[in-house]
């Protein structure tokens, strides 16, 4: 692979992970439809091995360590999903995983993580880059990090040609957007089928929306989100590879993101986490740019805590 991931390697990754990936359902709804003036069709990564798309890139950059590289074990730091998607790809090949953690991390995620065999070390949100790097001089691990890795983008672009191919004349794609892995393999694979490709992202933690407006890579704001696997800065490659492409980023607030995740469980079943409810919520935000078309909305992942899913207190004793 070069140093930016192309179309091929997307396919590459395809093929490589299908015997240990879902291919996850896309779904409709008519009321969003009416709500928006458009066609919706939401490509539900939430039913994804470790409930999220995660999986599919750190599978494919598992996989193609060599048996060298694996023997040293594996390290990455993660809010959660990626650090779930690490330990399950290490338990197919049979080897070391450790995860370093934000001490505020959810603790379904937590749980998930040692469900797969890892170890976890916690360090503040903003320390975690350094503890890995610390981590990593000592044990000599190999690290699959999160977004700016050209194997793992490869893999979570493959999220995308799954719903290129199970839905036809989509006019764009929407993903939710953090680092930046999962947009940026969305992107290099609706370019290859002239399709559009929007980033959905907490306007509290525009970064990534401040970054390809200015042309400078911001850091991360250091401001709480309830899309918690979204706090991170926009990695190198991503910023790369998305300002060449001219990429747009839409952002939404936390209380949008929190209806549009409410929404989708009443109306379509569908249990997502606040950072996937990113897309739904640019869509119902940003219905005017989205008239009459066809739009494809990457449902990120599923692991949420369910008393998200209450009402607040205000609310109810406003209903």
């Amino acid at each position: 692979m070069s140093a930016i991931p192309a179309y091929a390697d997307v396919l590459a990754a395809a093929e490589r992970i299908a015997p240990y990936v879902h291919r996850t359902p896309v779904f409709t709804s008519g009321f969003l439809d009416s709500l928006v003036g458009a066609n919706v069709f939401l490509k539900a990564e939430n039913f994804q091995k470790v409930g999220a798309f995660k999986a599919r890139g750190a599978i494919n950059a598992v996989l193609l360590l060599t048996e060298a590289e694996a023997a040293r074990g594996v390290a990455t730091q993660s809010s959660g999903n990626h650090g779930q998607a690490v330990a399950y790809a290490c338990a197919i090949r049979g080897i070391q995983a450790t995860i370093i953690m934000p001490e505020h991390a959810p603790r379904i995620k937590v749980d998930a993580v040692r469900g797969y065999g890892a170890e976890i070390i916690f360090c503040p949100q903003s320390e975690r880059e350094q503890t890995l790097a610390d981590f990593v001089d000592v044990s000599g691990s190999v690290v699959v990090h999160p977004f700016d890795d050209v194997r793992v983008i490869a893999g979570q672009g493959t999220a995308t040609l799954e719903l290129i191919e199970q839905v036809q004349d989509l006019d764009v794609v929407i993903t939710p957007i953090g680092g930046g892995g999962l947009l940026t393999g969305a992107t290099i694979v609706a370019a290859h089928h002239g399709i559009v490709a929007h980033g959905a992202e907490p306007e509290t933690v525009d970064d990534a929306f401040r970054s390809l407006r200015d042309g400078i890579r911001y850091p991360a704001t250091g401001v709480p989100s309830v899309g918690d696997g979204l706090l991170t800065r926009i990695g190198e490659i991503p910023y790369e590879v998305l300002s060449d492409a001219g990429t747009t980023i839409l952002t939404v607030s936390d209380d949008e993101m929190l209806d549009a995740m409410r929404m989708l469980a009443e109306r379509t079943k569908l249990v997502v986490e606040p950072s996937a409810a990113t897309g739904p919520a640019a869509v119902v935000r940003y219905a005017e740019l989205f008239s009459d078309m066809r739009v494809g909305v990457v449902l990120s992942g599923g692991n949420v805590a369910l008393e998200l899913f209450a009402p607040s207190a205000s609310a109810a004793s406003d209903a």
